[in-house]
Formats: structure tokens, sequence, C-alpha cells
């Protein structure tokens, strides 16, 4: 009975010993997602986040070799989102509409916070202006990073095993012309003369589904113009007459590529009754208005969701 008692009792701890090297092996084979899907799922504040990804169909996506640089809205930043919306869960949006918003969150390549400058970065959205260039993100260094002058990063850099998360406050929605034009300080003089008493809403107008091709004066070209006008500078324009400026600017219904410009291309914008521009490429993009006043292109395609804006270094003057 004794070597039968010593053999059950061998026989147990063979067994234990076993199923401990077992538990040890499943242990070790325990696979976890490093991937920015994730790395989302495990961030309680971006379930969110997941349950979009998940409707779109990129989560996989997302799960891919990349590399991919992902602003990550928080469930906050949703749910503040959909306050401004007709529909009460992510659910509830289309999901080609959710895939566009989602994808413009993402960026090709893996962005670290130190790689960021002020500028633009392309995103992997389309929107509906374009099919070939996909839509413009301003980034703005200044103070911490500020996107399309909407979303702060509030934590950078969650590296991720194919990219890179960065967490945002804001969902960033697809940016129209104006979004552009109010996001980038460059344009600020442009913006107040567009809101200038007397001027027909031209917020609203470049708000709408266009698609417009603008060709954008920085603040510097609106200083020169100050000194071309003097003494009087742009204050002396009457307010008919700046109208007719603004919409010499203004190109629609078209999404003119810079690539699809060509050497005496003869362009006609909305303006009233109708002036023409020209374009010269010889040694550089550049427009010569109806006074043979000549403009350099210097900023191209910043693709906004209806139109396309062309930034340029002086303000065009139509015949007033």
């Amino acid at each position: 009975m004794k070597n039968v008692s010593k053999f059950r009792n061998l026989v147990l701890i063979v067994l234990f010993s076993i199923l401990a090297v077992s538990c040890d092996d499943d242990d070790n084979n325990v696979v976890v997602d490093n991937t920015i899907t994730g790395k989302a799922t495990a961030t309680a504040n971006l379930s969110i986040l997941v349950q979009a990804l998940v409707k779109a169909d990129l989560a996989t996506t997302l799960k891919g070799a990349g590399p991919f640089t992902v602003f990550a809205p928080t469930n906050e930043a949703f749910t503040a989102f959909l306050a401004t919306t007709p529909y009460a869960t992510i659910n509830d949006v289309p999901k080609d509409a959710l895939t566009q918003i989602l994808l413009n969150h993402v960026v090709a390549g893996a962005v670290k916070s130190t790689d960021l400058t002020t500028g633009y970065i392309k995103t992997l959205a389309k929107g509906t202006a374009s099919t070939t260039n996909t839509l413009s993100m301003y980034v703005n260094t200044a103070s911490g990073v500020k996107l399309n002058g909407i979303a702060t990063v509030t934590s950078a850099d969650i590296m991720a095993s194919n990219g890179v998360i960065h967490i945002v406050d804001k969902v960033i929605d697809l940016p129209t012309v104006v979004t552009h034009a109010a996001a980038n300080a460059n344009f600020s003089s442009l913006v107040g003369v567009l809101n200038r008493a007397g001027q027909p809403n031209f917020i609203t107008a470049l708000s709408a589904t266009g698609p417009f091709t603008v060709f954008a004066p920085t603040n510097a070209a609106f200083t020169s113009l100050d000194a071309e006008l003097a003494p009087n500078g742009i204050a002396g324009v009457s307010a008919a007459n700046l109208t007719k400026v603004l919409q010499y600017h203004v190109v629609s219904p078209a999404n003119v590529l810079a690539a699809t410009l060509t050497e005496g291309q003869v362009i006609t914008p909305i303006l009233t009754p109708a002036q023409t521009f020209t374009v010269l490429l010889s040694g550089g993009a550049k427009i010569k208005d109806a006074n043979n006043r000549i403009s350099t292109i210097i900023i191209t395609d910043v693709q906004c969701s209806n139109g396309v804006i062309h930034a340029i270094d002086k303000v065009l003057l139509p015949i007033l």
C-alpha cells in the first residue's frame, strides 16, 4: 500500500508540474496588440474612437504595416462633436461621412511631435472636392501643437508598432476654405477684409459646397497693397470696389490644382462683369492681373473639402 501511495503522489507531482509548465506556456503565448488599433483599444478614453474605427472598417487598416500617425480624439471630444450634429451616437453617423472624418485624423508615416513644424501636411481624407489631392491639415506649433485652428494635442508620441498616436481634444472636421483661411494667421488680413462692413457674406458663401479655387493674398500682400494705394491705402477703397477685388480672387465651380496650370492660361474668376487674369509659369508660377501686375504663387494646393487654396504674395487688382 505504501508503494501504491508513493506512486500516486509521484503521479500527482508530475501532473501538477505539467499543468504549471502549460500555464507558463499559455502566459508566454499571450500576444499583446501594440498596433495603433491595439493601443487605442487599451486606452479607456479612446473607446468611442475605437467604435468609430470598427464601424468605418478602419480598425483593421490601423493594425496594418503603415506606418501611420493618428491624431486621436478623446471620448469627450467625440461627445462634443456629436452634440453639433443630428446624430445621437457615433454609430448613427453615416459610414461614408464617418470614414472621411476619421481619415482626416490620419497622416502617412510615423510623425513624432518633434517632427511637426508650422505649415501644411496631408491627411488621408479625400473629402468631396477632389479625388486626386487629399485634404490638407494646418499645423501650428507656435504654442504646443494646434491642428486646423481647432484641435490641440494634449498627449503626444504614444508609440505603436506601426506608427504614432497623438491624443487631441477636439474632433477635426473636414476643413472648408474658410476653415483653412481662419486657421493660418498669415491670412488674418484676408479674413478681416472678407468680414468688413458693407461686404456680402463671403464667409457663408465660401463655406458652401463649391468647389472654389481661392488665390489667397497673405498679410504681407495686403501690407504691400496699402503702400501701393497710399496715402489712403485699403481703407480708401470703396465697399463696392473691395467686393470686386475679393471676387477677383475666387474661381468657381473649380478645384484647380497647381499641376493643371499651364503657361498663358486665362482664368475667369467669379467677378461680374467678367475680368480675367493670366497664369505665367516661367521661373515659377505667377499671375498677371488685369492691370499687368505680377503676383507669385508661394503656397500651392491647400486642399479643403470644398475647394483649394493657393497663397499669393500680391493682391490681384481688376480694373475698377
